[in-house]
């Protein structure tokens, strides 16, 4: 994607001239996540992080671009284990359900005011809390995620996991 030399006005501007587009084909939800947590599980481990996951042992196909929804899962699980105190866990849970591919990512402490929570996919915003460090990114990570999610035609949202952190839930149609 060009600029053609044009000047930037802003972030958010940048970042609209670079809607991918998306070319699907059948993916396996449950393949694409494993290798995901397979190329982090050393990094959980050097945080000193425990990484737990509960995945089926059978398939779930989605239509879905491959590329994508790996950065999607590496985003969502690069912000829990920069966000997530070390000692903590980080959970990862799919399933299918009602036609979709349950998938939810929570983690332990520290969590995010309840009041937060519906503002976390918003582009630039970030939470001015312990979840906020110095080592923080531009507030675009989870923007992102949502991106994804949407045009794979399925939802995402936070709320308070029971681990003391953020639980991300996530749905992806399976095909008919």
């Amino acid at each position: 994607v060009g600029c053609q030399g044009a000047a930037l006005g802003s972030r958010a501007g940048f970042i609209d001239r670079l809607q991918p587009s998306y070319v699907f084909a059948p993916i396996d939800v449950i393949v694409a996540i494993h290798a995901v947590l397979t190329s982090l599980a050393h990094r959980f481990a050097d945080a000193g992080l425990e990484l737990h996951a509960d995945l089926p042992p059978k398939s779930l196909l989605i239509q879905g671009e491959e590329r994508r929804l790996q950065q999607l899962f590496v985003n969502l699980l690069e912000n829990a284990l920069r966000y997530t105190d070390r000692g903590g866990q980080v959970r990862v849970h799919v399933q299918q359900e009602r036609g979709n591919a349950l998938i939810v990512i929570e983690d332990s402490t520290p969590g995010v005011p309840d009041e937060k929570l519906s503002r976390l996919f918003e582009r630039f915003y970030r939470i001015e809390t312990s979840r906020s460090r110095s080592s923080g990114g531009s507030g675009l990570g989870l923007a992102i995620c949502l991106h994804i999610v949407h045009a794979h035609r399925g939802s995402i949202h936070a709320e308070a996991s029971p681990l003391g952190g953020v639980r991300i839930v996530m749905t992806l149609p399976l095909p008919p």
